[in-house]
């Protein structure tokens, strides 16, 4: 008896307990609704019309080195962070990310011989770079489940949550100011209003109020009027006059 009472408080400490910091979590939210609106914008793309090609074609390159950028992060921060305290442990999404350039340069090389090709040419080349980039979502997504998965218990087990916090600080840090708004376009578009309050409210916290006030400008036309209500006041801003405070 007394043995099960000690696992019912135990499973009660469990599920009590604040949960980890996750340093995947928003930004995969963010790559994967950049990934899939990119795909589905492809798959529909009429390649007749010039305008709709290279406006497409630009959110395809834009995704592709957005996706270099992030594996380069994770390189540099997140798996030399693992490697630092247990040497091997993340070779198998490392290994992935070898694999993930080669993708990425095969599809760039597909998006400029579309944007370039005859018009004759066209349908067949969207065609193949819309069922090879859907291929490649298709693997991230099961990359992304690993990390969130395998790497995030890696990381709980070797790091404390202000080290985790620290070197997210550091990796956010280092992105060129580009980045970081497109990186804060796709969030806004993914995230709930809940995460999106705790990402710009780190912002606020941390960052100069210009940086602030930018990266907001590049979130505005993201947000629905309710959303960007909601965002303003989590921040202890007015909302923007004639919008409806709920």
């Amino acid at each position: 008896m007394s043995d099960t009472l000690t696992l019912q408080q135990r499973a009660t400490a469990t599920t009590q307990r604040a949960p980890r910091l996750d340093l995947y979590a928003f930004i995969h939210k963010a790559l994967r609704q950049f990934m899939h609106e990119t795909l589905a914008r492809l798959g529909r793309l009429d390649v007749e019309d010039s305008d709709e090609r290279n406006g497409t074609l630009d959110q395809v390159d834009a995704l592709l080195q957005q996706l270099r950028c992030h594996v380069q992060h994770e390189n540099d921060f997140i798996h030399t962070a693992i490697e630092a305290r247990r040497p091997g442990a993340s070779r198998h999404t490392a290994d992935d990310h070898l694999l993930h350039g080669d993708a990425i340069g095969n599809l760039e090389d597909e998006s400029r011989a579309l944007r370039n090709g005859r018009a004759d040419q066209r349908a067949a080349l969207a065609q193949r770079l819309y069922r090879h980039l859907a291929a490649f979502v298709g693997e991230n997504l099961q990359h992304m489940h690993i990390e969130e998965t395998e790497n995030n218990a890696t990381l709980w087990a070797l790091y404390t949550d202000p080290e985790l916090a620290d070197l997210h600080d550091r990796l956010v840090g280092s992105l060129p100011p580009d980045e970081m708004a497109l990186t804060a376009r796709w969030m806004a578009a993914a995230l709930n209003p809940q995460e999106l309050a705790l990402v710009f409210g780190d912002i606020q916290r941390k960052a100069p109020a210009a940086a602030l006030q930018a990266l907001l400008d590049v979130t505005r036309p993201v947000l629905s009027d309710t959303r960007w209500a909601q965002l303003n006041r989590a921040l202890g801003r007015p909302p923007v006059p004639g919008l409806v405070d709920v």
